[in-house]
């Protein structure tokens, strides 16, 4: 058992004391629980271990060591620096014990979680930082039980006056007990049993000293014990704290008796003034309860309504009365204060006329002891003074070495000390880090398999919804009800719980709104799958793919082209490195010029752009499931009007194109400068996109749906053929998505992984991921016989795709080869034919117009 006599500094007011307090560990709930003595049966309080740190201090003072709770701060005194060691290191063995039993626990049946935990045991540290402390068997243990314990200065101090219930209980114990033992054998200092067994009396002693330790524990899981169990403990204790006849008859001087018998009388008399103080404390508590309570019985007992009033006069006289003595108790203690300062300053004055005659009495025997010398230098031999000289330096340099060595042996006890705790306290925190690691992915497990239930859920729901014309009204009603119930975002509710399963938010790291607010409610139903999906696809990719993808990127200081960086950047671009990854590529191939977006913005302020108006009804049609964009006050909005603004007057071939509002918009919210943004813009209309691709006459849009068509036609002819049995134009599908490179086609996680590649490549990735979607869904476009219904999926299949990686797969490995020079002449060879049509209609035209001409009116 880990038990023993500590001092423990107390705080009274700004007063602070130390007290002797019993410690005592106990193993199961890792506290370290302290009474006023060995015999007590009731802690006054206790120390948690678990989360305690221990320091130990050379300036505090010999023996004197911390033990650091998140609460509070405990200043403990053991009576040597041994005993000191060994508490803090039995303490720092005892917490390692606890806190390594209780990480173990079980995590789950899942393999992920299990296996980081399966590696860990119990092992010991080998690290020697402190060697063993041997235990001072005088001052720890339950020998030191039987010893009295420390006395402070005055019996009062050492009394717990924070816990006075604790007090009362421990003395009506001890006194109990003690008239047990009286009323047995008649006197306190019973020899009989020690005359019996003399041989047996240390061997009882210690026994009944770790009864007590056990009985202690007890007491604290139930809260209560015998009163028999405890005369008897309490009579046993006493008999081992006084010496018995035969003990007496062994000692070898009467002196040594007299001197332990004298101690015992001490120890008693203390005992008793204390006990005599704590009773007067309860009588005055007494005295003023049973007056209250004669107060309020003649007021309950009087009969009408004067007498009763004259009570409450009288006891309003007696507050009045009171409150006047108060007054008179406050002034005559600020006067007091008043003459206790005056006598403090007085005191202080004196202070210093004292030191002042010190320091001239000082100068004084200085004076003195240099001509005194000065006198032995002249009468004495001047060899013989130089030896006297050198020994006593020598002298007073080996004290202070000496003094420096015992220095450095309690520094280095400390450091050793101080190592072992940091060592300890290290190895706790990776064992909880790498519990809260285990917990933390057992969490997106479960969260992963919550967004897949509730993705099924919805499923079923939308299939329910889909055959409610077939449905009885009841059924179809509690249908539409549980789909109105799940398309409520409730984001209050998920705010105050701590602690919430489903991990969708309202929006993304960009503004976007994860279910977009669609007018159509099988629209809302399919985005909130898509979203439950495509979170449900994150989480459990995130410490698979995810993780090492960022670790990659963040071991990349500088950016420069290759085949890692063209491979990392088709994989997406992490949040964190994607506006500066950006703003990498955008200046490779268009150098910002400075002043130049100052000097257009001016121009724009004064001289009004013809397609000033298109660009103010294009704003609030702009992104506007985005929240930084769905409001006319929202602060993007500006921002945006005056990056179009300067490309239109940058760019007047072109102008304004709508479309390029979106582009803008993209820009803006990852690289959140719009000077950058209009860059940005610049970037893509003028170098990635062909020339005329925003021009009036969007030729070469055109074009690139006709090589898209030939591109669909090869790499997925039954796909291509299936359009053409049914008439389908996929241009009226795809046409935007060239146009704005999938801005509002795509959700934003995908949208801005297709940005990524795309301001790195060109706009061959446009194509590839056109031709990655049909393959997406393929399967499913196959199975649709109707034209009308084709085109209904066709206009929001694209939220069908909820798995990023996949669709990222196909496009850049399934669809290779994919040859930049095969789409340059596909390109070329549309051109010609797309600008030969337009040539021969506008033949036509002008022989049609010139026919009606003639004709006349």
């Amino acid at each position: 058992k880990l038990c023993g006599y500590l001092n423990k500094l107390g705080i009274k007011g700004p007063i602070k004391t130390w007290k002797s307090r019993w410690f005592f560990y106990d193993e199961n709930k890792c506290h370290l629980l302290y009474y006023r003595t060995a015999q007590d049966i009731n802690p006054l309080g206790s120390i948690d271990l678990s989360s305690a740190s221990f320091d130990c201090k050379m300036e505090n003072g010999e023996g004197v060591f911390e033990i650091r709770t998140p609460s509070r701060a405990f200043t403990l005194k053991a009576i040597s620096r041994q005993a000191m060691m060994y508490w803090l290191q039995q303490l720092q063995m005892r917490r390692w014990e606890f806190c390594n039993t209780q990480s173990r626990f079980p995590v789950g049946s899942s393999q992920l979680v299990d296996e980081p935990l399966a590696g860990r045991t119990n092992v010991v540290d080998n690290e020697d930082f402190l060697p063993l402390v041997k235990t001072p068997t005088e001052a720890v243990g339950l020998k030191a039980a039987s010893l009295p314990a420390p006395q402070t200065s005055t019996a009062l101090q050492n009394i717990s006056l924070k816990h006075p219930w604790t007090e009362i209980q421990n003395t009506v114990y001890n006194i109990c007990g003690s008239k047990q033992l009286w009323g047995n054998n008649g006197n306190v200092f019973s020899f009989d049993e020690f005359q019996e067994h003399p041989e047996n009396v240390v061997e009882e002693q210690e026994e009944e000293v770790e009864a007590g330790c056990a009985v202690k524990e007890g007491t604290l899981e139930d809260g209560r014990m015998g009163p028999r169990l405890n005369w008897i403990r309490k009579a046993r204790w006493m008999n081992s704290s006084f010496p018995g006849s035969e003990e007496l008859s062994r000692e070898k001087n009467s002196v040594e008796k007299v001197s332990v018998l004298q101690q015992q009388i001490l120890t008693l008399t203390e005992e008793v003034k204390s006990q005599k103080e704590l009773v007067k404390l309860l009588h005055k508590a007494l005295e003023a309860a049973q007056q209250e309570k004669r107060v309020s019985s003649m007021y309950l007992t009087a009969g009408e309504d004067k007498d009763r009033l004259e009570l409450v006069r009288h006891k309003v006289r007696q507050i009045a009365d009171l409150t006047s003595r108060l007054e008179a108790l406050e002034q005559e203690k600020k006067e007091l204060e008043q003459i206790l300062t005056l006598r403090d300053s007085h005191i202080q004055e004196l202070k210093e006329h004292v030191q002042l005659l010190m320091e001239k009495n000082h100068a004084k025997q200085e004076v003195i002891m240099t001509l005194t010398e000065q006198m032995a230098r002249e009468l004495s031999d001047p060899l013989q003074e130089a030896n006297t000289i050198t020994v006593e330096t020598l002298y007073k340099q080996q004290e202070e070495i000496e003094h420096l060595k015992d220095d450095i042996d309690a520094y280095k006890t400390q450091n050793q000390f101080l190592n072992s705790e940091i060592h300890q306290v290290t190895r706790l925190w990776t064992s909880v880090a790498e519990n809260e690691k285990a917990l933390l992915m057992k969490c997106a497990c479960l969260q992963a398999r919550n967004c897949q239930m509730e993705s099924k859920y919805l499923t079923v729901l939308r299939k329910l919804q889909e055959a409610v014309p077939g449905l009885p009204s009841s059924y179809a009603e509690l249908v539409k009800d549980l789909i109105q119930e799940a398309l409520q975002w409730d984001v209050k509710e998920e705010a105050e719980e701590g602690f919430n399963l489903n991990p969708v938010s309202e929006y993304d790291e960009y503004g976007f709104m994860t279910v977009p607010d669609y007018e159509i409610e099988d629209w809302k139903l399919l985005a909130k799958i898509q979203a439950l999906e495509i979170k449900s696809n994150k989480l459990r990719s995130q410490e698979i793919v995810e993780k090492p993808l960022r670790d990659r990127w963040n071991s990349i200081a500088e950016l420069n082209p290759s085949g890692e960086l063209k491979s990392l950047i088709r994989g997406g671009i992490p949040v964190e490195h994607r506006q500066r990854v950006w703003r990498w590529m955008v200046s490779r191939h268009c150098s910002p010029v400075p002043g130049h977006y100052q000097r257009l913005l001016e121009q724009s302020r004064s001289t009004e752009h013809p397609a000033c108006r298109q660009i103010e009804l294009d704003l609030p049609r702009t992104l506007t499931n985005n929240k930084h964009f769905s409001s006319p006050t929202s602060q993007l909005i500006p921002k945006l009007r005056r990056v179009l603004l300067a490309f239109s007057w940058h760019n007047p071939a072109i102008g304004y194109c709508q479309g390029l509002n979106r582009l803008a918009a993209v820009a803006l919210l990852v690289l959140e400068d719009e000077e950058s943004a209009f860059w940005c813009l610049v970037y893509i209309v003028e170098n990635l996109m062909p020339a005329d691709y925003y021009s009036d006459t969007l030729i070469t849009s055109q074009v690139d749906q006709r090589v898209f068509k030939d591109f669909l036609s090869e790499k997925l002819p039954r796909l291509m053929a299936h359009f053409e049995q049914y008439r389908i134009d996929v241009s009226l599908i795809t046409f935007n998505w060239f146009l704005v490179a999938f801005v509002d086609s795509l959700i934003s996680d995908i949208l801005l992984r297709v940005w990524d590649a795309f301001l790195y490549e060109g706009t061959k990735v446009i194509f590839r991921y056109a031709l990655a979607i049909f393959k997406y869904n393929e399967e499913e476009i196959l199975r649709i016989h109707d034209s009308v219904e084709i085109y209904q999926y066709l206009r929001f299949f694209t939220r069908m795709i909820t798995d990023g990686r996949k669709l990222m797969n196909i496009a850049f490995n399934d669809l290779n080869p994919f040859p930049m020079k095969l789409l340059r002449n596909r390109r070329s060879m549309h051109r010609e034919e797309l600008e030969a049509e337009l040539c021969e209609l506008e033949q036509i035209k002008a022989a049609y117009v010139k026919e009606r001409a003639e004709q006349g009116p």
